[in-house]
């Protein structure tokens, strides 16, 4: 099927809702509001997410990856879930919302 623009910036949005609901087990913050999230991109289908972690050897990996193909499962036009894990640019407090931090008790 071929989405209009409009109809991708939606699917898009319905997307990044999604992964608000995947919950870093540490911190208690979903990876939307921690800056975890690079990008979204949509097409045909196919989710394709650029992610990163805290740290390079973050031991939550898997279960943050495996958490972003279920939540994404619920979005009825994603057929297909690529995450990929990028490394740069690095991650940073910075990239954190105002509310992570303010709940992380980060100025």
């Amino acid at each position: 099927m071929t989405y209009t623009d409009e109809a991708i910036a939606h699917i898009k949005e319905k997307i990044f809702e999604a992964l608000e609901l995947v919950i870093d087990p540490e911190l208690g913050i979903d990876i939307i509001n921690l800056g975890l999230i690079y990008d979204i991109r949509f097409e045909e289908g196919k989710a394709d997410i650029d992610m990163t972690l805290t740290t390079m050897g973050c031991p939550l990996a898997d279960l943050l990856t495996d958490q972003v193909h279920d939540v994404l499962k619920d979005v009825e036009e994603v057929t297909e879930v690529e995450v990929h894990l990028v490394w740069s640019p690095a991650w940073t407090v910075e990239k954190m919302s105002r509310y992570a931090r303010i709940a992380l008790g980060i100025r």
